[in-house]
C-alpha cells in the first residue's frame, strides 16, 4: 500500500517585503498624525493662554470696582530721585514709582500671599525691606546678596504655556503687558520728574503723546477711555527672551539722545533699529547696537518692573516686529506685542474680552511720524497714523472700530 504524501506546511510568517511595506505604512501614518497632534497641543496651549489673560482682565475689572481707578503702569511709593543703589538697598530702598500694573492686581488673581509680602515690611537676614518693596530694577547680582522674594516669584497665571522661557537670568517672568498707545514720546517717566514734581511742560507733553489705556505714573479710570472699553486695547501678549538675539525680546538701541523718545517721533523713527540677520530675519544682525550688558535686561524678565521694555507694549508696529528703545532698558521705545503662537498674539480689550490679532493687521504707515509735541511730531487729537492697529491702542481719539479684527 503506497504511503500518502505529507501535507505541505503553510508559512504563516511575514516575508521581508511584507514587513517593509507595513513599516512604511506605519511611518506614513505617524508622519500624518504627528503634525495634527502638535497642532492640537498648540491649540490647547493657546486656549490656556487666552484663559490666563481673561483672568488678568477680570482682576483689572475687580480692581477698578474696588478703587474706581485702574492700577498704574509705574506706580507704588515715590522717591524717584533716589539713586539706583539707594532705591535697591535693604533698609533704605524705595521702588521709585516703578512698579508694574500687575503688582496691584495680585490680590485679585488669587495671589494674596504674594501681595501680603509686598504690602508689608519684609525681613531678611540682612535687614528689612520697606512696604511695597525696593526698586524692581534690581539686578541678579543684587538679589544674590539681598533677595526680595516677591519680585523673584513666577506667577503661573502671568505665563503663556506656549512660551518655553524659564529660570535664570530672569527674575519672575510675565507674558502680559500693558498698552501705552501709539507714540513713544514721554513713555519713560511720564509727567513725574526726578524731584517728584508734576512739571507743567512734562504734563503737557504726556497729554499730547501718551494716548493709551495706561500712562506712566498717571492714574486713569474707565471713564477716561472715551473710545469705549470694547474698542481699546488694555494689554497685549509678549514673549520672554531665550538668549538668542530674538528681535522681539532683545531690544536694539536707536541712538536717540533723549530717553523720552523725542528723537524717535519724526519720520522713520519706528524703524530706527531695523537690522535683522538676512539669514535669520527673526533675529538681530551683528550690526545692531544693543545697549545692555546685564543678562537680566530682557523683555518679560521682570514682572514687577513697570518700564515698557519689560512689561509694556504699544501699537506703532504690528505684532511680532522688532523692539527698538530710545536708549537703555529704562527709556521709551517702540515695543510691539509678540507671542510664540503661530501668526499673531492675544490682546486684552478694556471690556475684558481677549482677541487674537494677526501679524498682518492693517497698521497704516510704519514710517509715519508719531503724535507728539516734540519736533517733527503730529498734532494732538488726530487719528492714529498706524491704521486700525493704532486706533485700537488709543483711548480717546474718536476712533471707534465698527468691524471685526
Amino acid at each position: 500500500m503506497a504511503s500518502k504524501p505529507l501535507p505541505k506546511r503553510q508559512n504563516s510568517g511575514f516575508t521581508l517585503v511584507e514587513l517593509l511595506v507595513v513599516i512604511a505604512i506605519i511611518g506614513v501614518l505617524v508622519g500624518l498624525l504627528l503634525p495634527a497632534v502638535q497642532a492640537a497641543r498648540e491649540a490647547a496651549r493657546r486656549m490656556s493662554c487666552s484663559n490666563n489673560f481673561k483672568q488678568v482682565g477680570l482682576a483689572l475689572h475687580n480692581y477698578h470696582s474696588a478703587y474706581n481707578q485702574c492700577p498704574r503702569s509705574q506706580g507704588g511709593t515715590a522717591h524717584p530721585n533716589k539713586t539706583d543703589a539707594e532705591s535697591q538697598a535693604v533698609n533704605t530702598g524705595f521702588n521709585r514709582s516703578d512698579l508694574n500694573w500687575l503688582v496691584g492686581l495680585t490680590p485679585f488673581m488669587e495671589q494674596q500671599a504674594v501681595w501680603e509680602q509686598i504690602s508689608n515690611p519684609l525681613t531678611i537676614t540682612a535687614g528689612v525691606f520697606q512696604s511695597m518693596g525696593p526698586n524692581p530694577k534690581r539686578s541678579q547680582n543684587t538679589y544674590g546678596s539681598t533677595p526680595y522674594q516677591p519680585w523673584l516669584t513666577n506667577i503661573p497665571s502671568l505665563r503663556c504655556p506656549s512660551d518655553p522661557g524659564v529660570g535664570l537670568p530672569s527674575d519672575g517672568r510675565t507674558n502680559y503687558a500693558y498698552c501705552a498707545g501709539d507714540s513713544v514720546h514721554m513713555g519713560d517717566w511720564g509727567s513725574l520728574d526726578n524731584n517728584e514734581n508734576v512739571n507743567s511742560t512734562r504734563a503737557i507733553a504726556v497729554r499730547h503723546a501718551q494716548r493709551g489705556f495706561f500712562v506712566p505714573r498717571t492714574t486713569l479710570s474707565f471713564r477716561d477711555i472715551l473710545d469705549g472699553l470694547s474698542n481699546t486695547i488694555a494689554a497685549g501678549e509678549i514673549t520672554t527672551d531665550l538668549g538668542d538675539r530674538d528681535k522681539r525680546t532683545l531690544w536694539g538701541a536707536s541712538g536717540s539722545t533723549n530717553d523720552d523718545g523725542r528723537d524717535m517721533v519724526s519720520a522713520n523713527g519706528a524703524l530706527a533699529c531695523n537690522g535683522t540677520d538676512p539669514t535669520r530675519p527673526q533675529f538681530w544682525g551683528t550690526q545692531v547696537t544693543v545697549n545692555e550688558t546685564e543678562s537680566d535686561r530682557r523683555r518679560g524678565y521682570k514682572w514687577a518692573f513697570g518700564r515698557i521694555a519689560y512689561s509694556g507694549m504699544n501699537t506703532i508696529l504690528p505684532p511680532n516686529r522688532e523692539v527698538c528703545m530710545a536708549g537703555d532698558h529704562s527709556s521709551a521705545g517702540v515695543c510691539p506685542p509678540s507671542s510664540r503662537h503661530q501668526g499673531g498674539c492675544h490682546v486684552l480689550m478694556g471690556d475684558g474680552a481677549v482677541k487674537f490679532i494677526t501679524d498682518s493687521i492693517e497698521a497704516g504707515n510704519s514710517n509715519s511720524a508719531q503724535v507728539s509735541n516734540a519736533t517733527g511730531g503730529l498734532a494732538a487729537g488726530r487719528v492714529s497714523p498706524f491704521g486700525l492697529w493704532g486706533a485700537l491702542g488709543t483711548r480717546a481719539a474718536k476712533e471707534v472700530v465698527d468691524s471685526d479684527f
